[in-house]
């Protein structure tokens, strides 16, 4: 059933009370504009390059969150630009249907900043992450002007995270930095390294082994010279009359 035929079946029947199912299809407009894709992309892709041995997450970008079984009002269902949920299982989703998920929320969400959905980003949805989802990390990044916050729930109330030096914002969840990149929001390992993107970590990959074979190469040369001398100077030392072995 079709979330407008139960919304019309719930205005049929006001008494009554309807479970819409669990495998709900997503309902989220289209994107503001590329750099918005582009940015969704990179986080989810990097997250799930650095996690690829992990079973236990679920990472999604501008897919809905359905939070009410009733389905009675369009509060009940929002739809972040990028979240993580940990201690689930790592399989594709229509959507996240909370009742469907043993009622966990995301963890982690980040919302992509633009001139329509700011003052929602700011406001309501925080407001909504904090008080209804409990959502422990929250950030947002505008990709047009580049700023970017990012909070923490303490004791049921939202606290701004203290950026680094580098400007970068730590996630508990997450167990990474966020902070910005060529213009893009990137994570960053405890230690302060990049987390790349699949292509970034094969052109590195490449680029690793085409060192190593060049180094190679240059101690293989170095090898063949040393030895070239050393038989020049033994046949330097028989015109002498002397054999090198003595």
């Amino acid at each position: 059933m079709s979330i407008a035929r139960t919304l019309q079946l719930a205005q049929e029947n006001p008494s009554a009370v309807f479970f819409p199912p669990g495998d709900l299809d997503s309902d989220e407009p289209q994107l503001e504009n590329y750099l918005h894709l582009k940015q969704i992309i990179i986080l989810i892709t990097c997250l799930e390059w650095l996690w690829r041995e992990r079973n236990d997450f679920f990472v999604a970008g501008n897919l809905t969150i359905y939070y009410s079984s009733q389905q009675k009002k369009s509060e009940d269902f929002r739809g972040p630009d990028f979240f993580v949920v940990l201690g689930t299982e790592r399989r594709s989703r229509k959507s996240w249907c909370v009742w469907d998920e043993e009622g966990r929320y995301p963890n982690v969400i980040v919302e992509i900043l633009s001139e329509s959905t700011a003052k929602v980003d700011r406001g309501e949805k925080k407001q909504i992450y904090q008080d209804i989802f409990r959502l422990p990390d929250y950030f947002w990044f505008d990709p047009e002007t580049l700023e970017f916050e990012g909070f923490t729930l303490v004791k049921g109330k939202y606290q701004p995270l203290k950026p680094t030096e580098q400007g970068w914002r730590w996630s508990q969840q997450l167990g990474l930095y966020l902070g910005i990149y060529e213009q893009k929001l990137r994570f960053y390992s405890p230690d302060g390294e990049l987390v790349p993107t699949p292509e970034e970590a094969a052109i590195h990959a490449k680029n690793q082994a085409a060192l190593e074979a060049h180094q190679k190469e240059m101690v293989q040369q170095q090898l063949n010279a040393e030895r070239q001398q050393i038989e020049q100077l033994k046949a330097q030392l028989r015109a002498l009359g002397v054999e090198p072995e003595q």
